[in-house]
């Protein structure tokens, strides 16, 4: 992905923890703002109660290759913050794909079907 389209900044994050909003199910966090450009940009933050570097890594790269195959569906202008809870290092690559978009439906990210 693009670095355009990724979340680089401290004070982005902060901006988007501090005014967005927040959406979950029991493996995904969300945190979503409205951002004014012409396209959204994502992040992701791994907590250190998740396991140690090589499986942070791990839930990262998995989570990025996700959110990459399903960018072309989520709607412009937004920033979004992606945040796994620890029971995600457990759980496959269908199941981990379909908690992401689930929580991208429950925050209205995805595009409707017809729309390009």
């Amino acid at each position: 992905m693009d670095k355009k389209y990724r979340l680089r900044k401290n004070q982005d994050f902060k901006k988007v923890y501090k005014r967005g909003k927040n959406y979950w199910n029991r493996n995904l966090i969300l945190h979503v703002m409205e951002n004014g450009l012409d396209h959204s940009r994502v992040g992701f933050t791994v907590s250190k109660k998740i396991g140690n570097s090589v499986v942070r890594n791990r839930v990262k790269r998995r989570l990025k290759e996700i959110f990459r195959r399903n960018f072309n569906n989520v709607k412009e202008e937004y920033d979004i913050i992606i945040i796994p809870k620890r029971n995600v290092v457990s759980i496959g690559h269908k199941e981990l794909e379909s908690a992401m978009l689930h929580v991208l439906k429950l925050a209205d990210l995805l595009k409707d079907i017809g729309e390009k």
